[in-house]
């Protein structure tokens, strides 16, 4: 069995267990961060906290620079998702070496694109980033109308409530508030339509907004469904 085996493969016990090793210590990384945010640490925990946090990071910068050892493309494994990510998980620590230590908080939050390394060890976040690959071209094409009608309802809406709330709807960039909180159809309530025509539009633009959160919706599922079967297609 070579390192490549382990390192990439599940389908052996050392692989297996490599694998769940990693998963644990993501975890552990992620409560560390949380609990280091909790007010009134004593000077003793934050020390214990910043070598959890130092132990998880030895480990997976040896987990990067193994994975780019043994990539058969290191280029193309280094700009991949997964080896952004995996760079992304290490890096905010060492940034934040001989820095002002005020400014380690601004790449604390960077931390958190640990979580995303537990994609590399399920297989159903994997098919579902190969799924928003497939559909890639669509999800980009439908954010593009869905940001016309998020400025045509900001338009529409402020044109009729302007006269009777000018307040609420001071301008067109005022309406796009209530235009994002109308067509995510989540609808705060903390500005509405007073007028005849603007509830009218407001109905329209509710319509509108029941598409906009089910298309993509139907893409990804979808998509989902033809990365599905492309696995059914390997396993055999």
């Amino acid at each position: 069995m070579n390192l490549k085996q382990i390192v990439e493969k599940t389908d052996t016990k050392a692989g297996l267990a490599f694998d769940l090793t990693m998963q644990a210590l993501i975890l552990v990384s992620l409560v560390d961060f949380s609990i280091e945010t909790l007010p009134g640490l004593s000077d003793d925990k934050r020390r214990l906290l910043w070598l959890v946090e130092t132990t998880t990071v030895v480990v997976f910068t040896a987990e990067y620079l193994l994975r780019l050892f043994v990539a058969d493309r290191k280029i193309e494994f280094a700009t991949s998702f997964f080896g952004v990510i995996d760079l992304l998980a290490i890096l905010p620590f060492y940034l934040s070496l001989g820095f002002d230590m005020r400014s380690v908080r601004a790449f604390r939050l960077l931390r958190l694109f640990r979580i995303l390394k537990l994609a590399r060890y399920n297989a159903a976040v994997r098919r579902f980033h190969r799924a928003l690959l497939i559909a890639w071209e669509e999800l980009v094409l439908f954010g593009i109308v869905a940001v016309i009608v998020l400025y045509l309802a900001a338009v529409g809406i402020y044109h009729f409530e302007n006269e009777a709330q000018p307040d609420a709807f001071a301008s067109v960039f005022h309406s796009l508030w209530w235009a994002v909180a109308t067509l995510t159809t989540v609808g705060y309530g903390d500005i509405y339509p007073v007028t005849v025509g603007g509830r009218v539009f407001t109905f329209v633009v509710l319509i509108v907004g029941l598409g906009i959160v089910s298309i993509p919706a139907g893409l990804i599922a979808s998509a989902l469904s033809k990365a599905r079967e492309s696995d059914e297609l390997l396993e055999r």
